[in-house]
């Protein structure tokens, strides 16, 4: 079959990225590490094309209160960068600090290909010996800085761990606390913080009033032991030692009074201040996904991917079997409400400018909440029967706290009769990971579907080729057989037709037979020579050059000389009787005057001529 269908045995399994703790992945392997290796085959490649042409890196630099834009070889290194920058910024090479590396500090000497780079990439640059400017400094206008994105690398010392989140700059310290309580499982009110600056004492302020450093501000989290280790701000610093929210609670934990941390932060499955993102049971998948997109936009704004309203099957379809031209990857979400990196997930990561418009270009988004065991096994059974059992087996093995998940479906075309079935890849994204790095898992996956969709509209062109020929070749045989039909009928008709007209021909040689003999039964015989009477001998020459001859009786009308005429196949109406000399029209005259009248006696040799 051409549709949707059970491919268990063909579908490949190809595993990305990383559950939340990095230790759990030494200890045990990934169950679709495992998949891939027995499943996926080579991935096409495309390194010879790339070779040909230098790759490209996009850089997008924030200074401050400027961002330039820069498009270098991959072959270039760290050091020409600043100097471009020297010379766009006007900032000393020896007093810039570029950050924003994966890697950490980078020399100048670094070439970019070694850092193992995606095509776009953001920095930020830092000058701690250059003081601010009046146009930059913390007196810019407040609308101005609510516009902007400010990027907090925040450590946690206990997992030590750091984290790079992208706020604007009209969210509130209390907010950015909470995506950090779902982040690092630590309660806001816990939340032991170093570096905020002094005015950012009170956390319903935003973050472009809190006096951070823009566009980058570094941050220290951790769990507070006890209220009495919080350190008083100190004059000297502009940073501050804060702890959030509950510094004069006279109890410890929530335990306390029975009530889990989870619960009281709306974080846990108990959680009631969240309205589900899809309804249990629901009869439709199509409704269950507007109750998604309407209640994803209600937590988390409007600026998200354009998830595809429908179900499964018919994702599937417009993905999958169109023309090759117009196919697409399918990007599945999975959504758990009880994991604490959903939240921060979906804001930081799904919400993401860069994310959206890219997922809007190149996917058709297809989003589940599998939150309700319900909506979880139904999505397995949309699973196994549209992707095979091998794909529901790898997402039943993942645990709550490793949601949400990210599917990346493709359809793989097969070698004959091009029919497709579906490819699974797998990328698995914790709360930490980085815009960058999704977007580079991304942009690999749309490459090796690229490379494969080019095939197919090759392998599609030459079919539709061989198609159009066969086409035309089927009309030319149709041409064909419709001028000879068209030539067999005016063929039929025209043999019809001279049938019909010798059917007239011999019908009007029959009358003019039956009228001569008719004729020569009337005339009068032919008188002798002996006769007493007057004779008249006539010598007539037909057209053909014959002689007709014949007596007749001086006294006998005209029209008797017609008849005899006419009973030798000259009928009066077609031919005309003439005299040699004078030359006259015999059948102009009167038929019932007498040969005498008509001075046709004693002799007289006549000929016929044909009417005009």
């Amino acid at each position: 079959m051409y549709g949707p269908h059970n491919t268990s045995e063909a579908a490949d399994v190809v595993a990305e990225g990383a559950v939340p703790s990095q230790s759990s992945l030494s200890s045990s392997p990934s169950p679709l590490s495992s998949l891939a290796s027995t499943f996926c085959p080579s991935a096409p490649s495309s390194r010879h094309i790339i070779e040909r042409l230098p790759r490209m890196l996009n850089f997008r630099v924030e200074y401050r209160q400027r961002t330039v834009e820069l498009v270098l070889e991959e072959g270039s290194t760290v050091g020409e960068i600043k100097q471009i920058l020297e010379t766009e910024l006007g900032v000393p090479v020896s007093k810039m600090q570029l950050k924003g590396w994966k890697s950490g500090d980078v020399s100048d000497s670094t070439v970019l290909r070694s850092l193992h780079l995606p095509r776009n990439v953001s920095l930020y640059v830092l000058t701690p010996d250059i003081a601010p400017t009046a146009s930059t400094s913390k007196n810019s206008s407040l609308p101005d800085s609510l516009n902007q994105n400010f990027l907090l690398v925040i450590s946690h010392h206990e997992a030590q761990r750091d984290y790079s989140l992208n706020f604007p700059g009209s969210r509130t310290i209390q907010e950015v606390k909470r995506n950090v309580s779902d982040l690092t499982n630590i309660p806001v009110r816990h939340q032991q913080w170093e570096g905020w600056p002094a005015s950012a004492s009170d956390d319903s302020i935003t973050l472009a009033a809190s006096g951070i450093t823009y566009p980058c501000h570094h941050l220290t989290v951790c769990r507070r032991s006890s209220p009495a280790n919080a350190q008083e701000p100190t004059e000297e610093c502009t940073d501050v030692h804060m702890i959030s929210d509950s510094e004069g609670d006279d109890f410890e934990d929530a335990s306390e009074f029975g009530v889990d941390d989870s619960e009281m932060f709306g974080t846990g499955a108990s959680g009631c201040r969240k309205t589900p993102m899809m309804p249990e049971n629901s009869e439709n998948e199509g409704d269950a996904l507007l109750h998604f997109t309407a209640e994803f936009s209600s937590r988390y704004g409007e600026n998200h991917p354009m998830f595809f309203i429908g179900s499964l099957e018919a994702a599937s379809q417009e993905s999958f079997y169109g023309k090759a031209r117009e196919r697409k990857l399918l990007a599945i979400y999975l959504h758990n409400d009880d994991s604490v990196l959903s939240n921060v997930f979906c804001s930081q990561m799904m919400c993401a400018d860069s994310i959206v418009s890219y997922l809007s270009q190149n996917f058709i988004t297809w989003a589940w909440d599998v939150t309700k065991e319900a909506n979880k096994a139904r999505l397995l059974t949309m699973c196994t029967r549209h992707f095979g059992s091998v794909v529901t087996q790898t997402i039943r093995t993942y645990k709550t706290d490793q949601f949400p998940l990210l599917l990346i479906v493709m359809g793989k075309r097969k070698c004959c009769r091009f029919i497709t079935c579906p490819i699974v890849a797998t990328l698995l994204l914790s709360g930490n990971t980085t815009v960058d790095e999704l977007m580079m898992r991304l942009m690999g996956a749309m490459e090796i579907f690229t490379a494969q969709q080019q095939e197919d509209i090759k392998d599609e062109d030459e079919r539709e080729a061989r198609e159009m020929v066969k086409r035309e070749q089927d009309e030319a045989y149709r041409l064909s057989l419709e001028a000879d039909r068209k030539k067999r009928e005016a063929q039929e008709r025209e043999e019809a037709e001279q049938v019909r007209l010798e059917q007239m021909r011999k019908e009007q040689e029959e009358e003019k037979e039956a009228i001569r003999l008719s004729l020569e039964q009337t005339l009068p015989p032919e008188p002798g020579e002996e006769s007493m009477e007057q004779i008249s001998k006539l010598r007539i020459r037909t057209p053909s050059g014959e002689f007709l001859e014949r007596r007749f009786l001086g006294s006998c009308k005209l029209q008797v000389l017609f008849d005899f005429v006419a009973s030798k196949g000259y009928p009066f109406d077609e031919f005309k009787l003439l005299t040699t000399f004078p030359r006259r029209n015999i059948t102009q005259l009167d038929p019932g005057s007498t040969l005498l009248e008509a001075k046709l006696f004693p002799q007289e040799t006549l000929f016929l001529e044909a009417k005009e």
